[in-house]
């Protein structure tokens, strides 16, 4: 194990995590708040830290193996994370070490669970530190410093890997340093033209940047206590669900049908099927609105999007209350979609569209598989045979998926936690959704749930974001073989 590459690339994400916090201080400045100083002085703290660890390790050894990756990226967002809670702690907005840090992972792994009941009292500069932690946590940090970062381009695929969702890597280019540059370049892009549009619909300009930020990352934070509800405007609604329903397709394919090839997009089976569950799944939740709740035929459908996007997304923004929904099997189907999440290679958290669609195929083709027990029936994927071991990764995922769910189920009702609101929890944290059901839907919070529950479901939130895999490698033996 090269521990010191390790430690040295932690040092440059600290470099960078350091100077986004940055970011926010024009605001902090222009409306005279309070948290200049705290800004500045967490900055310098975690810039400190980062240039110890590159002086001290700056000899080491650029190779980075596989299991350099998994450290890295493991611990870098833990790291990230642990110094992330600096502005919040240092500005007095969030005293507790425990929930600054369960609202900084929550942000970083583009989760959106929060324990902040006065959002609005904030400083401006920690709501968008806020909201920032999420748009870099969005495309993954990773991805970033190899984008802009020469010194990590050796190794550069094992943590591009590691990193980005999805059971396959789209490369866009041969280098990786050009994917992960081009895959930004399309990330950037649709944040400014979001905020753009948003601000045309009557947001302030600081409300349309923090928005814009939270929807690409499908992370939900929103700089409003009420979230999207706040704004009584089906406008600002329907450009935040095109914005979503972007954030939740693959990048890759975005990038194609920017660059003139959108055939690209539409002869893609993952993208065809994603479309019938938002669309299919909107519709039903549209007709029980309009039906049972005696909505207009236009709210209806705008409340029946939102949600169904948002949640497929793993957005966690919300214009309505589904717990409130009835029939009861609304909501249910809002549960069910917890466990979807946008396609591979998207901001959106959960299985994944794609898992969900191999899995599907796979058991239906097992019929004709038990019919002729001598034939060669593969999976097909986009008209192209799936290797065996990528659909053996699928299953593997999927049943770890549903075994640490249960698991954790029974961990937080030991807790104190009633059944639903475990169920809700740990679909929310593990799947990087931010609303549950029960007591964390969506118009409550995580504020209420112990400190314990908080570090764990911090760490299904990290454990989710990193593809299960990433982190939990680490834990195994076989890790620590030679």
């Amino acid at each position: 194990m090269n521990y010191k590459i390790i430690g040295y690339t932690l040092g440059v994400l600290l470099i960078i995590e350091s100077t986004a916090m940055l970011f926010g201080l024009p605001f902090s400045i222009y409306h005279g708040d309070s948290d200049v100083a705290a800004i500045l002085i967490s900055s310098g703290i975690t810039a400190s830290a980062g240039l110890l660890l590159m002086l001290i390790l700056r000899r080491a050894n650029r190779d980075v193996g596989k299991r350099e990756a998994y450290a890295i990226v493991s611990m870098g967002w833990i790291f990230m994370s642990l110094f992330g809670t600096l502005p919040f702690i240092l500005s007095h907005t969030i005293t507790n070490f425990t929930d600054a840090f369960f609202e900084t992972i929550s942000g970083f792994t583009t989760t959106g669970a929060s324990i902040l009941n006065d959002i609005e009292s904030f400083p401006h500069g920690i709501l968008f530190w806020r909201s920032f932690t999420q748009w870099l946590g969005g495309m993954g940090i990773i991805v970033l410093s190899i984008a802009i970062l020469p010194l990590i381009k050796i190794g550069g695929i094992q943590m591009f890997s590691a990193e980005v969702p999805g059971p396959t890597t789209d490369k866009l280019s041969p280098r990786i340093k050009q994917t992960a540059m081009r895959l930004w370049l399309v990330y950037l892009g649709f944040t400014l033209l979001e905020a753009i549009l948003l601000k045309f619909g009557g947001m302030s300009v600081f409300d349309s940047i923090n928005h814009a930020f939270t929807t690409m990352a499908t992370g939900g934070y929103s700089t409003k206590q009420a979230s999207i509800a706040y704004f009584d405007s089906p406008y600002i609604h329907y450009v935040i669900i095109v914005f979503m329903f972007l954030a939740g397709t693959n990048f890759a394919l975005s990038y194609f049908a920017i660059t003139g090839k959108p055939a690209k997009l539409f002869k893609n089976e993952e993208f065809i099927f994603y479309i019938k569950i938002v669309l299919g799944t909107a519709l039903i939740i549209a007709i029980g609105l309009f039906w049972k709740h005696g909505l207009s035929a236009e709210q209806s459908i705008r409340d029946a999007l939102f949600q169904t996007v948002s949640i497929v997304t793993t957005t966690g923004y919300a214009t309505a209350d589904y717990m409130k929904w009835s029939p009861e099997g609304l909501w249910v189907l809002i549960l069910m979609l917890m466990f979807i999440g946008g396609m591979a290679g998207s901001t959106g958290g959960s299985v994944k569209v794609i898992r969900i669609q191999m899995l599907f195929r796979n058991a239906y083709l097992e019929f004709k598989r038990l019919l002729h027990p001598n034939a060669v029936i593969p999976v097909r994927f986009n008209h192209q045979a799936v290797p065996a071991q990528i659909v053996n990764n699928i299953l593997a995922f999927v049943i770890l998926y549903i075994m640490i769910f249960m698991i954790s189920v029974v961990v937080m009702s030991f807790m104190g936690l009633g059944f639903d609101t475990a169920i809700g929890a740990v679909a929310a944290s593990i799947g990087n959704i931010g609303p549950g059901i029960g007591g964390v839907g969506p118009v409550e919070n995580y504020a209420l749930i112990p400190a314990a529950g908080k570090w764990y479901l911090g760490f299904l939130m990290l454990i989710g974001r990193l593809e299960l895999f990433t982190v939990i490698i680490i834990f195994s033996p076989l890790y620590w073989t030679k």
